[in-house]
């Protein structure tokens, strides 16, 4: 897989994000079944609860257009080791698609890549009727 087009994405929403409390800024970009790359940034808020991450932020966007297919995600941030997405993250993820490829990255070019399964082994399931 070509993560570049997709590490361009992210680093740049970065620059975008809103972090006034933390000072943390996150850059996320998704790509659909189609190809189509969808970046986010993370908007804190201070009331923290209110705060939308940059992984977040990129499935919104691509769900706005019209996709719920996804193929990768990539997630840049300013930290040694790269970042991890958070269990809010990794549950909406996983809503659209499990098995999606994780590519964990930093300023200084370190990388991570994974399967959300890696990170998320047994995501919540919901299954109406059953008891």
């Amino acid at each position: 897989m070509d993560w570049q087009p997709l590490i361009a994405a992210a680093r740049i929403a970065r620059e975008h994000a809103y972090a006034p409390y933390s000072g943390f800024a996150v850059g996320a970009a998704l790509q659909t079944d189609s190809g189509e790359i969808f970046s986010g940034c993370n908007l804190e808020n201070r009331s923290y609860g209110m705060t939308i991450c940059a992984e977040r932020s990129a499935v919104a966007q691509a769900v706005t257009a019209g996709h719920r297919r996804f193929e990768a995600v990539v997630v840049v941030a300013d930290s040694a080791p790269p970042a991890r997405p958070c269990g809010l993250c990794l549950d909406t993820l996983a809503e659209f698609n499990p098995e999606i490829r994780v590519l964990l990255c930093n300023l200084e070019g370190e990388r991570e890549e994974l399967r959300l399964t890696d990170l998320l082994p047994q995501p919540f399931r919901f299954s109406p009727g059953s008891s």
